[in-house]
């Protein structure tokens, strides 16, 4: 390792913007891949010294021109990822996400959708399993007869990182279970972080090695779980906390209780949070989560709310899930943190649907421990009700810990205030009329696909983990790439090994990134209908609903035959449409019109060419009677509330629809009955009563 002497550069305060921008983007490069050497090999080519000087050079640059930081910004950044180095694991049942709690009143209306949704009377306690909720790096342990075999982190929920080898090296990870009543196989979840005192040690030594110190225990653990070099990770001080299970197969005797599960963890050799409690009535819940809250800083670990969970593992399974939560659990976060900045202007961002959202460009404050600029201002009347303008001091937060927004002016009775900001009456991008979405605060360029923001945007939506998940092409390189012409459309990135030559001879593309950008989109050439649906971009067609029409039409063919002939409201393809649960009108009309612009059926059809769209293969359900069949409830239910019917339908793969119709295999009629079972009848369709359903279904 030498000190390479550094070229002379030009003062940052002589740069204009375009010398600026460009060697913002060099920088980006050079101490990436000095950082990787140094994180990922222990092999630095350079000194210490020279590689802060390219952090300083980096950092007084975007000081001067803060509008040209860039996503992948190095001074972002501490440590190097190691996600390509690892293999993708998929996890044996999905890792979901919590919703969320921000207030009482949203744990009193947890708890009574609880109610509801079990048919259960107002009065009725429901024991709630109470724990801190440790801010760490999700991740899933499997063991076969009771030997850990893999460790993977939650990834995108389904599939997540091969991780085993660090795992083995972290307090509280048993390699062998102790207990003798231990499954064939199960996955245990749990919470990987770093305790205070830990990262406190850690900064310590790394400050005394003259290394990079990390922001946060959270992204210290990140940072040591995900490394190449497993020794890394052993060096560093990671903890882990067991919460919950997986996939069980063959355990013996389960808990019946989720303080019986942490019971069982435990016995395991396990290590549970001892911060633990279980309530029985709203007042001890909230009582609980003061505490926490106040004890927060007294505790060795970080923690941004509290979990509660439905004690009762009966009710877990009855309840199930919704979307990518459990209906049977909830965080309850802690408020907001909160700091004073000044706006020092308003921009206006154009999103993939032409949503124009005004953005605070702010003087960089520390909220929470992140460097906050920018913050959401969401839409201009809420720009109006909190009379915000240029120049005025503003409280910022991060909702949810997450996004940055401006809360409140602290200064708007001042002298000498600026003017009310106005909203464009023309796209900031292509120039086109906005108009406002009529019952929405959402104004929209009517630009469409002309409009290179919302061209962008989608394709960057397009190529997001959810949708295509294409590695290596991230957002600087979609806009690159479409500002030189290299991509207009979805289909133009299968169409990029045509144009490796060009690439090439791109700034910063050598041969063994461009090999490695065309493989990651040639694996891309099959994928599910759900994520080809998602990735298209329809406004209102998240995750959730791209899966229900999967889920409902089956392949691609059928779904585009059925949107096309769904424009007309009178034909039996709007009917089909109209019995999915959860797709009303306005979703209905979304797809439709998406459907009837040329230029969109052009977009799915030259991807129909390119890639292989898999048909939709429901979940599997074992010796389920029921699987594919689709299903409408009707009548008064007496032995469950008609949201657990549909729920329990569904865990069996079948399609639960609102209305009947030619395509409905069973009808379930409780009493009172009305119109749908006179249809039924006339359509020839199998009527049950709830008991012969439950027989049906095995109870």
């Amino acid at each position: 390792m030498t000190s390479k002497k550094a070229p002379v550069q030009k003062p940052v305060d002589e740069l204009d913007v375009m010398e600026a921008s460009f060697e913002l983007a060099q920088l980006a490069k050079d101490i990436e891949h000095h950082r990787k050497l140094y994180y990922q090999k222990d092999a630095p080519e350079i000194t210490d010294a020279d590689f802060d000087a390219l952090m300083q050079r980096n950092e007084a640059i975007e000081k001067r021109f803060p509008k040209l930081k860039r996503t992948d910004s190095p001074s972002d950044k501490v440590g190097a990822e190691a996600a390509q180095g690892f293999a993708k694991v998929a996890h044996l049942t999905p890792m979901l996400s919590l919703d969320n709690a921000f207030a009482p009143e949203d744990v009193t209306d947890f708890v009574d959708r609880i109610r509801r949704f079990l048919g259960l009377p107002a009065e009725t306690p429901v024991p709630l399993a109470a724990e801190p909720k440790i801010d760490g790096l999700s991740a899933n342990l499997t063991y076969e007869d009771g030997v850990f075999v893999r460790g993977a982190t939650r990834g995108d929920g389904a599939v997540g990182e091969d991780i085993t080898a660090n795992l083995k090296h972290v307090a509280g990870v048993p390699l062998r279970l102790k207990d003798g009543n231990h499954p064939a196989r199960i996955e245990i979840r749990g919470e990987v972080y770093m305790s205070k005192a830990g990262f406190l040690k850690l900064n310590d030594a790394q400050e005394a090695a003259g290394k990079p110190v990390f922001a946060n225990p959270r992204n210290a653990a990140a940072g040591s779980l995900r490394q190449l070099d497993a020794s890394i990770t052993k060096s560093r001080p990671l903890q882990f906390f067991a919460y919950a299970f997986g996939a069980v197969e063959g355990l013996k005797k389960r808990p019946e209780s989720q303080h019986g599960l942490n019971e069982q963890l435990m016995a395991w050799g396990f290590s549970v949070n001892p911060r633990r409690k279980v309530t029985h009535d709203l007042a001890e819940t909230l009582a609980f989560y003061e505490a926490v809250q106040s004890d927060r800083a007294t505790l060795d670990y970080d923690i941004d709310g509290v979990v509660y969970k439905v004690d009762r593992i009966d009710w877990q399974e009855r309840l199930g899930f919704i979307g990518r939560a459990p209906r049977w659990a909830i965080a309850h976060k802690f408020p907001a943190e909160q700091a004073q900045t000044t706006l020092k202007s308003i921009t206006i961002q154009v999103g993939r649907t032409g949503v124009l959202t005004p953005v605070a460009e702010l003087e960089p404050v520390n909220v929470g421990g992140v460097m906050v600029g920018r913050a959401t201002l969401h839409n201009e009347d809420e720009i109006a009700r909190k009379d915000i303008r240029v120049g005025d001091r503003v409280i910022v937060q991060r909702a949810g810990d997450v996004i940055p927004q401006v809360v409140a002016v602290l200064d708007a009775e001042r002298k000498g205030r600026s003017a009310p900001f106005r909203f464009p009456t023309a796209c900031p991008v292509c120039g086109s009329h906005v108009e406002r979405v009529p019952g929405e605060a959402a104004t929209r360029c009517t630009g469409g696909l002309i409009c290179p923001a919302q061209a962008v945007e989608r394709l960057r939506h397009f190529v997001s983990r959810m949708a295509f998940d294409i590695d290596g092409l991230g957002g600087k390189h979609i806009e690159a790439f479409f500002a030189d012409g290299l991509i207009k459309s979805p289909a133009d990135l299968f169409r990029l090994k045509d144009k490796r030559d060009i690439l090439l001879d791109r700034e910063g593309w050598g041969q063994l990134s461009v090999d490695n950008l065309l493989r990651a989109i040639e694996t891309r050439r099959q994928i599910s209908l759900e994520r080809f649906i998602y990735a298209l971009g329809i406004p209102q067609i998240g995750e959730e609903t791209a899966k229900l029409l999967a889920r409902h039409y089956l392949t691609l063919d059928a779904w585009r035959a059925a949107m096309l002939a769904a424009k007309d409201p009178e034909s039996a393809a709007y009917q089909d449409l109209a019995t999915i649960a959860r797709v009303g009108p306005s979703i209905r009309a979304d797809l439709i019109e998406f459907f009837d612009e040329a230029h969109n059926r052009a977009v799915v059809e030259d991807l129909a060419g390119f890639v292989a769209v898999q048909p939709f293969v429901p979940p599997r359900v074992g010796d389920s009677k029921v699987a594919g069949k689709t299903v409408v409830f009707t009548g008064t239910l007496e032995q469950m509330t008609r949201n657990e019917a549909k729920a329990r339908a569904e865990s069996l793969g079948a399609k639960v629809a609102g209305s009947v119709s030619k395509n409905t295999d069973y009808l379930i009629a409780g009493p009172g009955a009305g119109s749908k079972a006179t249809k039924a009848s006339e359509l020839g369709i199998v009527v049950l009563s709830e008991q012969e359903w439950l027989d049906l279904i095995g109870g």
